[in-house]
């Protein structure tokens, strides 16, 4: 695997890098600590969604600093994993070299949840939940030695 500083690095996609690959992002790194120097990245990005921002609040991770970035500012870099959470951004990812690891996790969209607040801030969660069972699910394979 990849690493740099000893670090694993991982990029997280999802189509707009609001929701779904945010919460990933902010997972990995409280649940993998040092071990890990995460991204997350959109194909089309669209900008953090704030109830990404409070479902993970609720949960004692921060965020609101994280920016939504395009898929192309990581063109060329070398990771060893790359995390699709949505079947968009499956379906469009770039090769990366090195030969990352690749695990796709086809996630229902928060953000398309209709409904009053708090039933939209019910399917993040949902997604949140979703997410930290399967990143430290990812994280336990690693330390293990399994492939993710």
């Amino acid at each position: 695997m990849t690493a740099r500083e000893n670090k694993l690095r991982v990029l997280i996609l999802c189509t707009g890098n609001s929701a779904r690959s945010q919460m990933a992002e902010g997972l990995l790194r409280h649940l993998g600590g040092t071990r890990y120097e995460v991204f997350s990245a959109g194909t089309k990005p669209a900008g953090v969604n704030p109830l990404a921002i409070e479902a993970m609040r609720e949960v004692g991770i921060d965020i609101s600093t994280q920016r939504s970035k395009s898929v192309a500012e990581f063109a060329g870099q070398e990771f060893a994993a790359v995390i699709t959470v949505c079947d968009n951004a499956a379906e469009e990812c770039p090769i990366f070299p090195g030969a990352p690891q690749r695990a796709h996790w086809s996630l229902t969209d928060p953000a398309a949840v209709f409904g009053t607040e708090q039933e939209k801030l019910g399917a993040f969660r949902k997604v949140r939940d979703e997410l930290e069972r399967r990143i430290q699910s990812f994280v336990n394979s690693v330390v293990s030695g399994a492939h993710p």
